[in-house]
Formats: C-alpha cells, sequence, structure tokens
C-alpha cells in the first residue's frame, strides 16, 4: 500500500495513516500510564515531543479512526500522516519508539487501548461516588 515518505531532520518518515493501520494519539503522562497498564497487549509506540508533555501514539488496525471515541485523544485515520522513527531510534530528539514493532506486528487492540487509557485518566470526579 502506497505511503508518503518524506525524510525529515531527524532520520523519521511522514507515513499515511490509513493504510496499513490507524493512530490513536495521545498526551503523553496518559500514553505512558496506558502502556504500562497494557503490559504485554501493547503494539508498537511512538513517543514524540510535538508540545512541551509530549504524546505517544499507539498504532490500531485501520478503520478505527472512524468509530474512536475516547475523550482527550485524536484518532488518526485516512487523510492523515505520521512521523514514524528509525527502526532503531529508541530515545529523541525528534519521535523515537516506546515499544519497538515486534514480529507479531504493530497493532494494539482498540478495546483493550480504550480501556487503558480510561484507568489511566482514573476515575472522575463523582463516578467513585454514584451509588
Amino acid at each position: 500500500m502506497p505511503s508518503t515518505r518524506l525524510p525529515s531532520a531527524a532520520g523519521a518518515s511522514l507515513h499515511d495513516a490509513g493504510h496499513d493501520w490507524d493512530a490513536i494519539r495521545v498526551p503523553r503522562s496518559v500514553g505512558l500510564a496506558a502502556l504500562a497498564i497494557l503490559g504485554p497487549r501493547c503494539g508498537a509506540a511512538v513517543e514524540a515531543p510535538l508540545t512541551s508533555s509530549g504524546v505517544v501514539y499507539y498504532f490500531v488496525p485501520a478503520g478505527t479512526a472512524d468509530r474512536w471515541d475516547v475523550a482527550n485523544t485524536t484518532a488518526l485515520g485516512r487523510g492523515t500522516a505520521l512521523m514514524i522513527p528509525p527502526s532503531r531510534r529508541t530515545e529523541g530528539p525528534g519521535p523515537y519508539w516506546r515499544v519497538c514493532p515486534g514480529e507479531d506486528g504493530w497493532l494494539t487492540d482498540p478495546a483493550a487501548l480504550a480501556a487503558a487509557i480510561a484507568d489511566a485518566f482514573g476515575p472522575r470526579i463523582g463516578e467513585d461516588q454514584a451509588g
């Protein structure tokens, strides 16, 4: 499947989402907590210092972005692109692999990711008191 590959100064390449995968962008603090919750169920994940606090991208099956509805996250599907780091980059500068793609592929189960993100955000005020 075709993808756009433009080299960046950091050696990363721009790849189109929505073909082999979609991506879910999560704030870094929540993304790292979700990564710990997912453990071995986590597929490949990229950390990127896009803002002062950064973000984590999870790869999910193509088409997931069309139905993704999780607060404080952004789904990247067809018509969007993501900077993918070189295969061996596991630290910055620039985007790097938090979890490298394995032999089993890149993808995280969307339902497991949504649950991990909900757990990482923790209960909202009043939810633990609901009766």
